[in-house]
């Protein structure tokens, strides 16, 4: 039988309403930045903000970095996906097989109502003028990369050892926290969204979403 997969609860079905009122940022896209550091959950929380929007593409940005550039995308995002999208065009970016050490063949990326991106550097300045909304995962560093070495193993215990300091460098230059208009926080039982730093997305910014019972409500 498959794992069985909670569906998206009442703070992500909220929060995908939001999202979809808002006017599109890169041509006829909303793009939607899921940020924060590795092993904060961002790729569970966007598939099921995705599921909670519909199904909308899901840019992951594992797919963009490489073993060679961790952080230096930059032009390869904004040439493969930005710019097509501008252009109310669809995508097409070779995605990075982190086995074979090299990029695969070109897959096609519409330019969905809503798209998101996922990823460490999601919020990087380059990318920040592009997106209708930026959401970071509010888990304290240590804790999620603790995560994230217990999630890969001992196999991949070089490349943290690596990859922290990369990932410090990178967020002390860009710092993607400060811009963020929500934060979300994983709790016991789904998730809590609460207003971010910019505060910039729309009505009802004090609003905070949370999954539980009525009773917390």
């Amino acid at each position: 039988m498959p794992p069985f997969t909670a569906p998206p609860g009442p703070a992500i079905r909220q929060l995908a309403a939001r999202l979809r009122r808002l006017p599109p940022s890169c041509g006829p896209v909303r793009l939607i930045g899921v940020d924060g550091h590795a092993g904060s959950g961002k790729s569970t929380f966007a598939g099921k903000l995705a599921e909670a929007l519909g199904g909308v593409p899901v840019l992951r940005l594992d797919d963009i970095a490489s073993h060679d550039e961790l952080f230096a995308w930059t032009g390869r995002l904004l040439t493969q996906v930005i710019e097509p999208f501008r252009r109310a065009e669809t995508a097409h970016y070779a995605p990075y097989d982190w086995r074979a050490h090299r990029f695969g063949p070109p897959l096609p990326l519409p330019p969905a109502p809503v798209v998101l991106v996922e990823g460490v550097g999601a919020g990087r300045r380059a990318l920040r003028p592009f997106l209708a909304c930026l959401l970071w995962m509010d888990v304290p560093p240590e804790e999620a990369w603790a995560r994230g070495r217990s999630r890969d193993g001992e196999e991949q215990r070089e490349f943290w050892d690596g990859w922290v300091p990369a990932e410090v460098r990178h967020f002390a230059e860009d710092p993607s926290r400060p811009h963020a208009a929500l934060l979300v926080r994983q709790l016991k039982l789904g998730y809590e969204v609460l207003p971010g730093p910019v505060r910039e997305l729309g009505p009802h910014q004090d609003v905070t979403h949370r999954d539980g019972p009525p009773a917390m409500w």
